[in-house]
């Protein structure tokens, strides 16, 4: 029984500690903006380090992607199903400066770490991320999201993200669910097989 209160206490005591240390990331924010960082910390997580694979990780995306994607659902012009169902509604409330502050915050947060899994998957996304599908002329990606994946301007760190998400996106716009041109030719050509080696090899970063 004592050990097992032990555990309960140790517990409280180390939920207070993570809680703490939430709270002082976010205490030198103005009000507004601290309470908009908590709300979105309910689905993307403290500092935007997701625990959920179906939302994506905001903690170290490039700036101007999020203010890109934030604009664009607030105008609705974002309109796969994931946007409408969790974000048009979010964005309506924000005007532009809030999004330029929420934009900056998660551009300054630690990554998330990368997670591993099949080495032999990962080394296929590798290849493909790194030097495309030549064979049917499909690019490598490391010439706009960076050689590790982790962005160029408006285009989205990938490194770290999670797999699922990913996979999710990547299968969205190539059914031209959602609307982004420049991947769409990229990724249209891609077999499933191709999309989950690269995915997992970005999760891995």
């Amino acid at each position: 029984m004592r050990h097992i209160v032990s555990i309960l206490v140790y517990s409280a005591l180390l939920h207070s500690v993570i809680a703490s240390g939430a709270d002082a990331a976010l205490n030198p924010l103005n009000p507004l903006l601290k309470k908009t960082v908590v709300s979105c910390g309910a689905c993307h997580g403290a500092n935007g380090r997701s625990v959920s694979p179906i939302f994506p990780n905001l903690a170290a995306q490039l700036a101007p992607y999020i203010e890109l994607q934030l604009k664009a659902f607030k105008d609705q012009s974002r309109a796969d199903p994931d946007a409408q169902a969790y974000m048009w509604g979010m964005a309506s409330q924000l005007n532009d400066g809030m999004i330029s502050e929420l934009a900056a915050y998660y551009a300054a947060q630690p990554p998330a770490p990368g997670r591993g899994g099949s080495s032999n998957l990962i080394s296929q996304g590798k290849q493909v991320f790194e030097g495309g599908v030549p064979a049917h002329n499909i690019p490598a990606y490391a010439s706009c999201h960076g050689d590790h994946g982790q962005g160029l301007d408006a285009f989205p760190r990938l490194a770290g993200q999670h797999a699922p998400y990913l996979l999710k996106q990547l299968l969205v716009i190539q059914n031209a669910l959602r609307t982004s041109p420049v991947m769409h030719g990229v990724i249209k050509d891609l077999t499933k097989d191709q999309i989950l080696a690269v995915v997992a090899y970005l999760e891995s970063l």
